[in-house]
């Protein structure tokens, strides 16, 4: 009796280690350093505002991958403390978001402890170099959003 346990790919140590180390990199993502002012939803969300546009829930969610009601406590969240505020536009029925001052200084505050830290990191990359890790990552991030609907 054949099982999928048996699948070679799965059991291969390739495809073992490609998803351990991503399981670790996720795993990260939640990490927030001691220092920093802003919890990773906030921080996550002040990103996106980083290009300068005001934005609805709904354009949150999709660009964050999150349910609605998911970013709408997060945004609420960083409204009451002050990092986003929300303001109406005459004759659009959705409210907009967009970061305030204090936002402003706290993203900028933690981006540049994440910039620092992603140099300590870099430097002590080997063999590796930033910008081969920042190509394979957008090739495989290019690659599986080309492949997001496929059955298998």
């Amino acid at each position: 009796m054949h099982s999928e346990s048996d699948d070679p790919v799965l059991s291969s140590p390739l495809y073992r280690g490609l998803v351990d180390e991503l399981l670790r990199l996720r795993r990260r993502r939640n990490t927030v350093d001691e220092g920093a002012v802003l919890d990773v939803s906030a921080f996550s969300i002040l990103w996106l505002f980083d290009d300068g546009r005001a934005r609805t829930l709904r354009d949150l969610a999709g660009e964050l991958c999150l349910e609605q009601s998911t970013v709408n406590r997060q945004v609420n969240t960083a409204v009451k403390h002050g990092y986003i505020e929300r303001f109406e536009v005459p004759g659009q029925v959705s409210r907009l978001y967009r970061p305030t001052d204090a936002g402003r200084a706290a993203y900028l505050h933690d981006g540049l402890r994440r910039a620092r830290r992603l140099e300590v990191i870099f430097a002590d990359l080997a063999p590796g170099t930033p910008e081969g890790l920042l190509k394979e990552l957008k090739a495989y991030n290019d690659a599986s959003d080309r492949h997001a609907d496929d059955e298998l």
